[in-house]
C-alpha cells in the first residue's frame, strides 16, 4: 500500500495544489467560512462522494467504508479557517481578502485532506474498516469548531475509536513530519482585565487616583509570580488607557493571555492571579475586573496509539525523515478530540530554507513548500489504513 499511496499521491498533486493555491486565494475568518465551505462541497459533488454537512454551520463530514467497514472506525481531521492578516508575500495566489490570509497553513491541512480522500475512495477496496473525513471551521476562535462539531455528534454514527490530525511546521524541513507522545501543547485561556479608578488633571494629584499605575503593578506582580513556572505563560499583549500627557484617565483595559500545560495546575493559576488581583486593589484602591475567558484544554496525545503512528510514518518516510518534537506552548482546539478519544496530532514539515520559505506561523510573509502536499496527503492516509 506504500507504493500504491505514494503512486496516488504523485498522480493528483497537480489537482491538489490547485486546491490549496484556491483556498489560499480565498481566505475566511473563523465562524464565516462559508465560501470555503461550498468550495470543498463542490469538489466533493464533483468527485462523486458524498458528505453531510451543516456542522457549526459551515463544517463537513465524509465517511468513507472500506472493506469490512464494522471492522474499525476512525477519523481524520482539517481545519479551513484564516486569521486576520495582511498578506504580504509576492506569489501569484495570493490573498485576494484583504486583510484575510491563510497563516496557520489551513488551506494545506484541507488540501491535504481532500487528497488523502481521494486516494482513499479510489482505493477502497484494498484498506479494511471506516473512515471519517472531519473538515472543520473556526479553529483560531473560541469556542473553536473542533467542540462544537463533538458536541454536534462528528464523532459518533459510527463511533470513532481515534482521531488523527496533521499541521503544518516551517520550522521544519520538507520532507519530514514530527510526533511527540504525551502532552504536547499548551491550554490557552483569554484575559480581560478593566481596571478602574479616579482620572483627573495630572498636576494635581490629590484629586485622582491613577489606575495606570495600579495596571503596571498588576502586570508586573503577575508576570513575576508566573516567571518561575516554566509550565506555563503569562502575557499581557494589550494595554489601553485613553489619556494625555497631562489627562489621567478614569480605567486601563487590558487583554492577555495565560497558557498551562497542566489542568490542575490551570486551575490552581486562575485562583492565583485573582488573589493577586485583590492585592493590588486594596494597595492601590481602585476597583479591578478580571474576566477569564476558559479557552482549549492542553493537547494530550496518546502515547500508546502515538506510537503506533510513529511506526507508520517511519515505514512511509523513512527513520531518518521522523523526528521527536518539543513542548509547545501553542493551543490547538483539537485538543477537545484528543479528550474525546485517544488521538494523534503530528507536525508535517512544509520549510525549505534553500527557497528562502523560513517564515513563522501566523506573520504576514508565512508560506509552505507545496511538495509538502505530496507527503502530507500520502502521510496521513496511509496513518489512516494502517492505525
Amino acid at each position: 500500500m506504500i507504493k500504491k499511496i505514494k503512486d496516488l499521491s504523485e498522480s493528483y498533486f497537480g489537482e491538489i495544489l490547485d486546491i490549496r493555491r484556491h483556498l489560499h486565494m480565498y481566505p475566511e475568518l473563523s465562524f464565516q467560512e462559508f465560501e470555503t465551505s461550498k468550495y470543498i462541497k463542490d469538489i466533493l459533488n464533483l468527485w462523486g462522494i458524498n458528505f453531510i454537512d451543516g456542522y457549526v454551520e459551515t463544517g463537513i463530514l465524509v465517511v468513507l467504508e472500506g472493506k469490512n467497514p464494522n471492522l474499525k472506525s476512525l477519523a481524520l481531521r482539517a481545519d479551513f479557517d484564516a486569521l486576520p492578516i495582511n498578506e504580504k508575500n509576492r506569489v501569484e495566489y495570493c490573498s485576494k481578502n484583504e486583510g484575510v490570509m491563510h497563516a496557520c497553513g489551513h488551506d494545506a491541512h484541507t488540501a491535504c485532506l481532500l487528497g488523502a480522500l481521494k486516494i482513499l475512495h479510489s482505493s477502497r477496496d484494498l484498506w479494511n474498516g471506516t473512515i471519517k473525513f472531519i473538515f472543520q471551521p473556526a479553529e483560531e476562535r473560541l469556542p473553536g469548531g473542533a467542540k462544537q462539531m463533538i458536541a454536534e455528534g462528528v464523532l459518533e454514527n459510527p463511533n470513532v475509536t481515534n482521531v488523527i490530525a496533521q499541521h503544518v511546521l516551517p520550522d521544519l524541513e520538507v520532507g519530514k513530519v514530527g510526533f511527540r507522545s504525551g502532552i504536547y501543547m499548551a491550554s490557552t485561556d483569554e484575559l480581560y482585565i478593566n481596571i478602574k479608578g479616579i482620572g483627573g488633571h495630572a498636576a494635581i494629584p490629590s484629586q485622582y487616583n491613577n489606575p495606570i499605575l495600579a495596571s503596571s503593578n498588576l502586570i508586573l506582580r503577575l508576570t513575576e509570580f508566573f516567571t518561575s513556572h516554566k509550565d506555563s505563560i503569562f502575557a499581557i499583549g494589550y494595554f489601553q488607557a485613553d489619556g494625555s500627557t497631562n489627562v489621567i484617565p478614569d480605567q486601563v483595559k487590558l487583554m492577555g493571555t495565560f497558557r498551562a500545560l497542566s489542568e490542575e495546575y490551570r486551575k490552581q493559576s486562575h485562583i492565583d492571579m485573582k488573589s493577586i488581583v485583590r492585592d493590588v486593589e486594596k494597595e492601590y484602591n481602585v476597583k479591578i475586573e478580571l474576566d477569564i475567558k476558559h479557552g482549549y484544554p492542553a493537547l494530550y496525545n496518546d502515547e500508546e496509539f502515538t506510537k503506533k503512528q510513529i511506526s507508520s510514518a517511519r515505514e512511509y518516510l523513512g527513520e531518518e525523515n521522523v523526528i521527536d518534537l518539543p513542548i509547545r506552548m501553542t493551543a490547538e482546539d483539537f485538543s477537545y478530540f484528543a479528550n474525546a478519544v485517544p488521538s494523534c496530532f503530528y507536525r508535517l514539515g512544509t520549510g525549505n530554507r534553500k527557497k528562502g520559505i523560513v517564515h513563522g506561523l501566523h506573520t504576514s510573509r508565512f508560506d509552505i513548500d507545496e511538495e509538502s502536499l505530496k507527503i502530507g496527503m500520502g502521510m496521513i492516509a496511509y496513518l489512516a489504513i494502517s492505525s
